[in-house]
């Protein structure tokens, strides 16, 4: 596989381009409206693991705009660039992320969880069914990513319009990717920092 399919944009997805809200430029162009990129900010280091996990505040509510590669949602990086987990390094990957179950060691439980993915909605402006958006770890934790950051974190719509479950296609990257780091074929570093650019690019270079 190359990268992920490109299929057509889920209905329930709905958004508006900072573009849009105070002018009439837009009027008619519904969903295909896109929020302006902007420059993605430094992939920075975030609290990391914690022995107990609080709720965090997420960004204010219609303050985050979608991006669309086809059908693949990708967040704002002034809202969501990236956050790792300075606990994991490249020095200490087979005791960490390459060790089997070692995310549920780490991952907040869903009472911390669950208020965030309503405020990250709010915040991505993200109506459709909260049962297959993701509440997702941009760096996924799988690679380090750090586990409740907000700027780690935000609400994906799914790619599939036809999908059952949170299950999209950056969680195949997630895994194709952990899968080249622990094999020593690329670097840690080096797929945190592609998978949090551009996932879709990042699925297209090294599959999924």
């Amino acid at each position: 596989m190359t990268g992920p399919s490109v299929r057509r944009r889920p209905a329930a997805v709905v958004f508006v381009a900072a573009a849009c809200l105070a002018s009439t430029a837009c009027a008619g162009a519904g969903p295909a409206a896109v929020a302006p990129t902007h420059p993605r900010p430094t992939l920075g280091a975030g609290p990391g693991t914690q022995t107990g996990y609080t709720v965090r505040a997420q960004p204010t509510a219609g303050s985050c705009h979608f991006r669309f590669e086809g059908a693949d949602p990708l967040p704002d990086p002034a809202c969501t660039p990236g956050a790792i987990n300075p606990r994991v390094t490249q020095a200490n990957i087979q005791s960490t992320i390459c060790r089997p179950g070692w995310t549920a060691t780490v991952r907040p439980p869903v009472s911390v969880t669950g208020p965030e993915k309503l405020g990250s909605a709010r915040a991505y402006g993200y109506t459709g069914p909260l049962s297959i958006g993701e509440y997702d770890h941009l760096v996924p934790l799988e690679l380090g990513g750090d586990p409740n950051d907000p700027s780690n974190l935000w609400l994906e719509p799914n790619d599939d319009p036809d999908a059952t479950s949170t299950h999209n296609a950056k969680d195949v990257l997630e895994n194709r990717l952990r899968h080249l780091v622990c094999s020593g074929r690329i670097s840690l570093s080096g797929a945190r920092s592609a998978i949090a650019a551009d996932w879709v690019a990042a699925a297209r270079r090294f599959g999924g």
